[in-house]
């Protein structure tokens, strides 16, 4: 993980999707110190193979549409951590941001985590989290490059995320439910001829071990009962989306379906709070509007600090911007 010395920032964003990349990008143009923080990258377009309803792009796939989000956040200087944040607190007029490793302090926080990955929900995994425990194998994948890794998930995204390991690691475990993992019959096929990959099929995971870092993994057989354990540098759990706002019940205002309750401008009930994309109230699930959500987020969060610091506010981003 990148560990940050100085952790006080302008703007701290959680999620690392369309909303929280673009409201990343919107920050930085406005020279505020800007992290964000996600528990993967790109969250659920990840998984569209095919988007034609984003402006400017005639047909392009989720991947590809996110890796350009990125680039472009990088290219701002902005800091991204792969981590989940379990808490959010004020304290004298600054958020305390906890993640499940650390924590970091901001005058504002922009809540952009759309629907989050699915935990195991195993003895050892939040102590592992981000100590070779992933959720996102774009974001991490590069680091197992020779080493011996396990995915866990039995939809078309554990078998993808199969794909591209097993052209990096050593040795790949894909553990699944079923007899057979879900996905396309051709991928699925070229994994089975792939000798650095093993299926574990009709197994659940029982427990992550490590000290200060994942050793290996404790699997349980649905159909025999017995129980194997798998060393293993890396795990990688692919088991989709939930939506997860309990973490901020206390911090602001949730409707009946737990989503984050927002007004045009993307503030919440909390003065310094803001929030955008799935995460919300709004009732349409559109990429392009998570973006546009973002971007509206990060001019308001800006505003609310400029107000805090007696300057003038802005009402729109017209500036022209080189990258560092």
């Amino acid at each position: 993980m990148h560990m940050i010395k100085d952790t006080d920032y302008d703007i701290i964003i959680v999620g690392a999707a369309a909303a929280g990349l673009t409201s990343a990008i919107y920050a930085a143009r406005q020279s505020m110190r800007t992290l964000i923080i996600g528990k993967d990258l790109g969250g659920q377009a990840l998984l569209t193979n095919d988007i034609q309803n984003y402006p400017g792009y005639d047909n392009i796939d989720g991947f590809s549409l996110i890796s350009k989000f990125e680039e472009q956040v990088k290219n701002l200087n902005v800091e991204i951590i792969y981590d989940e944040v379990t808490k959010i607190s004020d304290q004298n007029s600054r958020f305390i941001v906890h993640t499940s490793s650390r924590k970091f302090v901001s005058q504002s926080v922009i809540l952009a985590f759309g629907k989050t990955p699915r935990d195991l929900g195993v003895p050892g995994e939040d102590k592992l989290k981000g100590r070779g425990l992933s959720y996102c194998a774009t974001c991490d994948g590069p680091l197992y490059r020779g080493k011996t890794v396990a995915i866990v998930g039995s939809a078309e995204h554990a078998v993808e995320a199969a794909v591209m390991l097993s052209d990096l690691a050593e040795k790949v475990y894909l553990i699944f439910l079923r007899d057979k993992p879900v996905g396309d019959i051709d991928l699925i096929t070229n994994l089975e001829n792939r000798k650095n990959v093993i299926f574990v099929s009709n197994s659940t995971v029982k427990e992550v071990k490590g000290d200060k870092i994942v050793e290996s993994i404790k699997i349980l057989n649905s159909k025999t009962g017995s129980e194997e354990e798998y060393k293993v540098d890396g795990i990688f759990v692919e088991l989709g989306y939930i939506a997860k706002t309990d973490f901020v019940k206390d911090l602001v205002n949730l409707t009946d379906r737990k989503e984050i309750i927002t007004d045009r401008e993307g503030n919440t009930s909390r003065k310094g709070v803001f929030a955008a994309g799935d995460v919300t109230d709004m009732p349409f699930r559109q990429l392009v509007i998570s973006a546009g959500q973002g971007s509206v987020a990060a001019l308001s969060a800006y505003n609310y600090l400029q107000r805090l610091r007696g300057k003038s506010i802005i009402r729109a981003d017209w500036k022209s911007k080189k990258a560092k």
